[in-house]
């Protein structure tokens, strides 16, 4: 059931979408920078200290799933407003938090409400707004992503210049501002529940998400078995039970699972743009960590700029026409930065901004491709499934450029680059560029011919 709403109702729906998603960016990003305090503070270890962000991301990847389940059964503004107030009661927890785990809960249930908001933010514009207005929403909503990712690092370092790094806890009360504006604007647009909720197939699903992330950080054996044991009950059981989890069908959808490989690619690579920058603006050009994310402001103001008109492109001459810009601007984002791999960290700052962009142009193009291969019965699930698909991707690109960056004493693969130091970084670009430009072929072929 889709639900319009008026061209100017709209908007202001989109911009706080847009606010919400900003927020919840920068509350991810920024305890990546604390962790060093927490370790010192509570006196634990490097492994137990990064189950403060990799369970966060876990709990947040799955959640997306399981919250686009239950927006096929419930109304979209009660979801919301649950899992934003969890936001908060886990950011409460977090702000009194005495010891080491109870910093850990505190994030653990931030995670588990602050799913709802990926998966509320890629299904407004599918229910909300006709397939002409869809893609302008979807630019709105990833300036959103593009602001909090540009602002997250910044204001982190700021508040951690004058203040406890428990503050950063605080973050998730604004969201609370914003439940008064979703209340008013999301209508009536409850489904009918049909049966009980297939929690054993979630859980299945989650179990096998998680050990087989787990296989690709840790490399070990028992978690790959258990990954795949997990994963064959769960596909056993959306066979056999009525009504599954995630029902059979979807993946039937030639376009839909065509369509989420494709993303699940195109953010693997699209993040190497957050791992592996830093990881050359360090090693490479010896810049300092505070240097480091000011160097990465430009890319994600350009593509905070660029999102909306992004999406304008999209419902004025097609997916396809945007996908196409992307890709190009990624393929001459990575092209340059094998080329010019040990210049100045100004034109690695510029050259940057050029893939950010097309990664944000990339991810519009591909949500409301993937969204319209779906029947309004499978909306939620559907697009929670292409949300925790972009986490998984992360993730897993995560763990590959994390081994290939310690290779050393290799040789330029490109002929044109232009220095030797650095060149396990012009490799993987190099790569990287055949790989987006073998993807567009693919989504030529697929998605131009059947115009979605």
């Amino acid at each position: 059931m889709e639900v319009g709403l008026q061209k100017q109702e709209g908007e202001k729906l989109m911009y706080v979408v847009m606010a919400t998603l900003a927020l919840s960016a920068m509350s991810v990003l920024m305890f990546n920078l604390v962790l060093p305090q927490i370790r010192e503070q509570f006196s634990v270890t490097n492994a137990q200290v990064s189950w403060v962000t990799s369970s966060y991301t876990l709990i947040y990847g799955i959640g997306t799933v399981v919250y686009g389940k239950l927006a096929d059964r419930f109304r979209l503004k009660n979801l919301l407003t649950f899992g934003l107030l969890l936001f908060a009661a886990g950011s409460l927890i977090g702000l009194a938090a005495q010891s080491f785990w109870m910093v850990l809960v505190g994030r653990c249930i931030q995670a588990a409400g602050a799913a709802s908001i990926p998966a509320s933010a890629m299904l407004i514009p599918l229910r909300y707004f006709p397939p002409e207005r869809r893609g302008t929403a979807m630019g709105t909503a990833f300036m959103g992503l593009a602001i909090g990712s540009a602002l997250g690092p910044v204001l982190s370092a700021f508040i951690l210049s004058i203040l406890h790094w428990k503050w950063l806890f605080c973050f998730p009360f604004f969201l609370l501002l914003t439940l008064p504006f979703y209340r008013r604007y999301l209508q009536e647009d409850a489904r009918q529940p049909q049966g009980s909720m297939d929690w054993l197939g979630g859980a299945l699903l989650a179990a096998a998400v998680t050990l087989l992330l787990l296989t690709v950080t840790s490399g070990s054996l028992w978690s790959a078995i258990g990954g795949i044991v997990a994963l064959t009950l769960f596909i056993v059981r959306i066979r056999t039970f009525t009504p599954p989890f995630i029902a059979p069908g979807l993946f039937r959808n030639r376009s839909y699972t065509l369509g989420v490989t494709i993303t699940f690619l195109f953010s693997s690579i699209g993040f190497s743009l957050h791992f592996l920058s830093p990881l050359l603006l360090a090693q490479v050009n010896k810049l300092p960590a505070s240097l480091i994310g000011f160097a990465l402001v430009p890319g994600a103001i350009a593509s905070a700029i660029w999102g909306r008109r992004g999406g304008k492109i999209a419902d004025t001459k097609g997916n396809a026409s945007l996908f196409s810009i992307a890709s190009g601007l990624l393929i001459a984002c990575f092209a340059l930065l094998s080329t010019l791999i040990g210049f100045s960290a100004v034109y690695i700052a510029l050259i940057l901004m050029l893939g950010h962009v097309g990664l944000t142009f990339g991810m519009i193009a591909m949500s409301n491709s993937v969204s319209r291969t779906l029947s309004s019965e499978q909306s939620g699930v559907g697009m929670g499934m292409l949300s925790m698909m972009n986490f998984i991707g992360g993730s897993v690109a995560t763990g590959i450029y994390g081994k290939l960056v310690d290779f050393e004493q290799v040789k330029p693969w490109n002929p044109a680059a232009l220095h030797s130091e650095g060149a396990i970084h012009g490799n993987i670009f190099l790569v990287l560029t055949i790989a987006i430009a073998a993807i567009l072929w693919i989504y030529q072929i697929n998605f131009r011919r059947n115009a979605v």
